[in-house]
């Protein structure tokens, strides 16, 4: 899908992740984990800058963004039973909805095949998203955009090399986040990714179209 790279400056979790050059990250899954539990998010050097970690036995599949020192950037929460599937991001350890950072959600389309959009806090009546992310998770291809229906891209997935090692057990995809915006709330969302699809898999989106691995209303990229 084709689209322009927004000039706007995009900050949500912290302004030191603003830069104002594009960004290049690859997150890297072990895959003898078989899950996407424990993922590491590398920059273009291959030194780790966050990690995601998920809590077990936690009754709202709670997970959380690390920073390579271990401080919890971003705390989510999956909200049982809400349909659609909808996930909610804090800040930092807390769970409280004054420090509600932003809400994403699916809708299904025709098809099976869905967008995800991003609510952030202040946005209460969700009438329209702040953010909106398309394409096709199973190709590693899906970029975010501004708004509704603008073309603006802030960040764009890819398929990648391993950065960390060339060891066949790692799974590998390249991010890359545009000038002036959060790439750590990019990260954040392209972790919610995986787990909009990994749900939709397993069957646990009551509301997602039953593949699950697309998101978007139309073609793949």
């Amino acid at each position: 899908m084709a689209g322009t790279s927004s000039p706007a400056s995009v900050e949500v979790i912290s302004p030191q992740f603003c830069h104002p050059h594009p960004i290049e990250l690859t997150v890297v899954r072990n895959l003898w984990t078989m899950s996407s539990r424990n993922l590491e998010i590398l920059d273009s050097d291959g030194n780790i800058l966050f990690k995601k970690k998920q809590k077990l036995f936690s009754i709202h599949n709670q997970q959380t963004l690390v920073d390579a020192a271990g401080n919890t950037l971003v705390t989510f929460q999956q909200q049982m039973f809400s349909v659609p599937l909808k996930w909610k991001a804090f800040k930092g350890d807390s769970k409280e909805h004054i420090d509600l950072l932003f809400t994403v959600k699916r809708e299904s389309s025709f098809l099976g095949k869905s967008k995800l959009y991003v609510f952030m806090a202040g946005n209460t009546t969700e009438q329209f998203c702040d953010f909106r992310i398309e394409g096709s998770w199973s190709k590693k291809s899906c970029s975010i955009y501004i708004g509704n229906d603008s073309d603006h891209i802030v960040s764009q997935m890819h398929k990648s090399h391993a950065a960390k090692s060339d060891l066949l057990l790692t799974d590998t995809f390249g991010v890359t986040v545009y000038p002036n915006v959060d790439y750590a709330f990019i990260v954040a969302l392209v972790l919610l990714i995986e787990d909009f699809n990994s749900s939709s898999v397993s069957g646990a989106d009551h509301g997602g179209g039953g593949g699950g691995s697309h998101f978007s209303s139309g073609a793949d990229m």
